[in-house]
């Protein structure tokens, strides 16, 4: 199965970079995310391809208006925080409080229960393996917040299973679709997404991806705007990282959709039989009190 979503943020909500760190330097930038939001909406209805779109709380409430097209178009709806902090710079009780920030932002405009959430950089890792328990606490019932490779600002590399698991924590449970790298030789290539999906060649990612019988998409606004600004005082590599391949993003993406069947995550949980799909269980207590190490069982 091949899975389409989208983590729905502004072209300068950029992790770890102290000129955007905060809400109150957010409001110093102009907005795009409306406009990006839109193209990637008119793709997908011409492509007629259903996608789940992790949303910002802040986008919720600072531009209401692109969560109710999102909607509005059928298109479902998860969390992607509130604030666009790391989970694993967050107490438990932080990251409790932002979850349920988000969530009512959402869910006061769409109407709906928020079921879905994605941590902003991939940021639930080995260390912070007690958010699973928070979520199912607060009623998330799907997350996909575990990529399972190294990465910036995040990865859980230490995480054994390569496709949709019920995770079970502190006496709750709730099912990952996690981002998954492609197995070439012996090394793992992560092609689904990001600057990952705008920097390789489209030949290997489409190779990648018809090779691959699961696979986790995840892409942004900001991905397939090739005019937007350069956010002020990032490094060489950074600027490569984030603005290379933006010239032809949308193009490339266009071709993705019309080459491979997508679907959103509630199709792809109705096509899984979860009664033979496997099980992780985290250490309980060190996952209830925010301990440094989880243990994950088969």
């Amino acid at each position: 199965m091949h899975i389409l979503t989208f983590d729905v943020e502004d072209w300068f909500h950029l992790l770890e970079h102290d000129e955007t760190a905060n809400e109150l330097q957010w409001h110093a930038y102009e907005s795009r995310v409306a406009r990006n939001a839109a193209i990637i909406l008119e793709c997908l209805a011409e492509a007629d391809v259903k996608a789940t779109f992790f949303c910002l709380g802040w986008i919720a409430r600072t531009h209401p208006d692109v969560i109710r097209s999102i909607h509005a178009a059928g298109h479902e709806i998860g969390s992607h925080s509130n604030s666009h902090r790391l989970v694993h710079q967050l107490t438990p009780q932080l990251f409790k409080e932002d979850l349920v920030a988000s969530i009512s932002s959402l869910q006061d405009i769409t109407g709906s229960k928020i079921r879905y959430y994605r941590s902003p950089g991939f940021s639930i890792t080995h260390e912070s393996a007690w958010a699973f328990s928070i979520l199912a606490e607060c009623g998330i019932e799907i997350d996909s917040s575990v990529f399972v490779s190294r990465r910036a600002h995040g990865g859980f590399p230490a995480f054994s299973a390569r496709k949709p698991v019920v995770v079970e924590c502190a006496g709750a449970t709730l099912k990952e679709f996690p981002v998954v790298p492609a197995d070439v030789g012996k090394f793992d290539l992560n092609f689904a997404g990001g600057g990952y999906f705008r920097l390789m060649p489209y030949a290997l990612v489409r190779q990648l991806m018809a090779r691959s019988e699961y696979v986790m998409t995840y892409f942004h606004p900001r991905d397939f705007d090739a005019s937007q600004p350069t956010v002020p005082k990032l490094s060489p590599y950074r600027v490569f990282k984030s603005y290379v391949g933006l010239q032809s993003s949308l193009l490339r993406f266009k071709r993705l959709i019309r080459d491979f069947a997508f679907v959103d995550i509630a199709a792809a949980d109705s096509m899984i039989d979860w009664t033979n799909q496997p099980s992780l269980k985290l250490n309980a207590q060190l996952a209830q009190t925010g301990g440094n190490e989880c243990s994950l069982h088969g």
